[in-house]
């Protein structure tokens, strides 16, 4: 069976739990049971009694949006580890209908596995029996349009340690069917991919995949991933790893998760309001569920569940935010404070909601949700939302805070004002600049390094030790920092795939619809050889190839006023390279008065290892005299051939930019040239831009201390 690990001992539901919770549980039961389905391999159909219960089961999952069924990796992945994931066809049983019943049918239907997390995992399994890697998730898209329900799916950013059910395909009569357990929720593990379930009842064989929901709140918050070997309780999967689904940077595509999200969403929303039937939904069942025993904010500080559902289908109705910081820097003032950096990161508008709950102060949630939602219905977002979908988000605003405060509601009016004024002044901003273009400007003037957060990778080597610290930030601006994470003494061979995840998050955090964000890789001069650019992060492309990927170490005495001119120079002119540790081929180094020398806009070019003598010292010399920018490589694969293709193809790419802001997306293109075996880009291998820019200061925190 799919469920991970040896059955446990312990049968039926817990006698102790509150008489809340199972008021809460026979509320959410039917609810759940219905949008819970059973997965197993596909038989062409059903057998010849009719039952679409037949065939070995594999495991659980359950509809998270029409047509989109989320269940465990390892579910999809039950028939030998040499089976491709993706794109693997499965079959799924589930109740037709909206609602669970006595007499309620169920309905076989074929779908495809459309993505899986992580995505090593399509070439790196585990033997049997053996736990799947975090977060062991799999979305498997209906092939078929089908009736069935869908569950709620939390917004918060980490689960509550509450009571909860979690639900599962189980045979304890013989019969394949969907039942429910109750336990608690007793702490996470995985750096909080995965959250751990109390022993209080055991999980069977099938159940793996399936929802596990807070019987305080309502919502599904994880994916029974595994049990433990003795006794009952396991693990199950944080929904919010769903986030860390692939996006699709640059394409203009909506990714995966906000697709989902947005469907998950409005289906709800749909439901709450449609008159055609008298069925129970989620939202009506959450205004059911018993409330806690003590609530700081009161009824005037939340909002209700109807409120929550509806702000969520009408942030669903506008375009996908631009980019997780611009979600962030909107939450952050609404909340009066910087919301947690170590989730992962906010996607959609809804997940701004999450990071909304409990806020500090004493107005609660729902001021501050209501000053989001005002932020985003003057949001400029990359295309136009659908007609009136912005004024339909600030009309329900308004009549929502009509419950509230007066002060408030004026809050929120003069919020509005500023906000239509100042998305009116990028507006002609952006069609001047477009009016500009389109009267002779040269098009290569909108393809410089769009402004915003980039992501920061610090790597400290400890010293004669093959080891190495590292740290991976997001760099909003000026002395602004927000940490991703760090680690301590990874060696060479291991440093690429410590840094897979991390990275990968970091990414998420600032890339946007227009771009993928600039990777600036922060090491000593020495450490300029490592081959950052050419790590696979997502789908096996290297990184160097997804998006610009620049070199930076601290400044070391230059003047700043020297240095700042000299990059205001170099990006508005066309480059002039010069060479600065060669000269007719042999090695030397420069003089910083010959350095001081050359004209503003000269990008010096190093052609030998970065970490040899005398291209260390040139490096050193280089940066010392202001330079912000320049170009090294790593060595060759034969150090005797000659240099010459190298300068010469570098003195074409700084003719063609026309300006040095260009110079981080032409050699983008070099890498993609490269990795797409061009032969006549065979001269870029290893070639590296050292990018310091003074507007962009590194962080002087002290390096991370390894083991003591």
């Amino acid at each position: 069976m799919a469920t991970q690990g040896e059955r446990g001992a312990g049968q039926g539901m817990p006698d102790g739990r509150s008489e809340g919770s199972a008021r809460a549980y026979e509320l959410l039961e039917p609810l759940v049971r219905a949008a819970t389905v059973r997965v197993h391999a596909p038989s062409g159909g059903y057998d010849s009694s009719g039952n679409s219960w037949s065939g070995p089961t594999w495991g659980s999952g359950f509809f998270i949006a029409p047509g989109w069924v989320l269940t465990c990796a390892h579910v999809v992945g039950e028939g030998g580890a040499a089976v491709r994931l993706v794109g693997r066809e499965v079959a799924i049983t589930f109740q037709s209908g909206n609602a669970a019943g006595n007499g309620a049918a169920s309905g076989t239907v074929a779908g495809r596995v459309d993505c899986v997390l992580p995505e090593r995992l399509e070439g790196r399994r585990p033997g049997r029996r053996s736990l799947w890697d975090l977060p062991d998730l799999a979305l498997v898209r209906v092939l078929a349009p089908v009736s069935h329900a869908c569950a709620w799916l939390t917004d918060r950013p980490r689960p509550r340690l509450a009571e909860v059910a979690y639900f599962g395909c189980t045979e304890d009569l013989g019969t394949p069917e969907i039942t429910g357990r109750t336990t608690r929720l007793r702490g996470s593990a995985g750096n909080g991919a995965a959250i751990r379930l109390g022993g209080e009842d055991e999980i069977e064989p099938g159940m793996s995949g399936g929802p596990v929901v807070d019987l305080a709140t309502g919502e599904v918050v994880g994916v029974v991933k595994a049990r433990r070997h003795t006794g009952g309780g396991g693990l199950a999967v944080s929904v919010v790893q769903l986030r860390t689904l692939p996006l699709v940077p640059a394409t203009g595509q909506v990714g995966t998760y906000r697709r989902v999200m947005q469907a998950h969403d409005l289906y709800h929303y749909d439901e709450h309001r449609s008159d055609l039937n008298s069925r129970r939904t989620w939202t009506d069942v959450h205004d059911e569920l018993p409330a806690p025993d003590a609530d700081p904010f009161g009824a005037r500080g939340r909002l209700t569940a109807g409120e929550r559902t509806t702000l969520c289908g009408l942030l669903a109705e506008l375009p996908a935010p631009g980019s997780s910081e611009a979600v962030r820097a909107l939450v952050e003032e609404a909340r009066g404070q910087e919301p947690d950096p170590s989730a992962p990161a906010p996607l959609s508008w809804r997940d701004g909601l999450g990071l909304l709950r409990d806020p500090p102060g004493g107005e609660g949630e729902a001021a501050a949700m209501l000053r989001y939602a005002t932020e985003v219905s003057v949001a400029v977002h990359r295309e136009p939302p659908s007609p009136g979908a912005d004024e339909e988000l600030w009309d329900w605003v308004r009549t929502t805070a009509e419950r509230l405060w007066r002060r408030l509601r004026r809050e929120l009016a003069e919020r509005r004002a500023r906000g239509l004024a100042e998305a009116a002044g990028r507006r002609r901003a952006a069609a001047a600049q477009a009016v500009h273009q389109a009267h002779g400007a040269s098009p290569r003037a909108a393809a410089a390094l769009p402004a915003g957060p980039s992501v920061l990778l610090e790597a400290w080597a400890h010293g004669w030790e093959d080891v190495y610290d590292w740290r991976v930030s997001v760099l909003t601006g000026p002395g602004r920092v927000t940490p991703v994470e760090s680690g301590v003494r990874a060696t060479l061979v291991a440093l690429p795939e410590a840094l897979r995840a991390p990275l990968a998050e970091a990414f998420r955090r600032c890339d946007t619809h227009e771009a993928a964000a600039l990777l600036e890789v922060a090491v000593a001069p020495e450490l300029f050889g490592l081959a950052v650019d050419e790590w696979p992060v997502a789908g096996g492309v290297p990184v160097g190839v997804q998006r610009p990927v620049v070199l930076r170490h601290p400044a070391d005495g230059s003047d700043p006023q020297e240095a700042a001119r000299r990059w205001a120079r170099v990006q508005a002119a066309p480059p002039a390279d010069e060479r600065a540790d060669c000269a007719g081929g042999r090695p030397r180094s420069p003089s910083p008065r010959w350095l001081a020398g050359l004209a503003d806009n000269t990008v010096p070019v190093h052609c030998r290892a970065p970490g040899l003598e005398p291209t260390l010292g040139s490096l050193l010399a280089v940066r010392a005299a202001g330079y912000g920018v320049a170009v090294c490589r790593r060595p060759p694969p034969d150090p005797g051939a000659s240099c010459e293709p190298y300068h010469r193809g570098l003195r074409e790419e700084f003719t063609q930019a026309g300006r040095g802001a260009l110079l981080p997306q032409r050699f983008q293109a070099l890498r993609s040239r490269l990795h797409g075996a061009d032969p006549d880009a065979y001269w870029a291998a290893g070639v590296a831009l050292i990018w310091n820019d003074p507007g962009r200061p590194l962080p002087e925190d002290e390096p991370l201390q390894g083991d003591l």
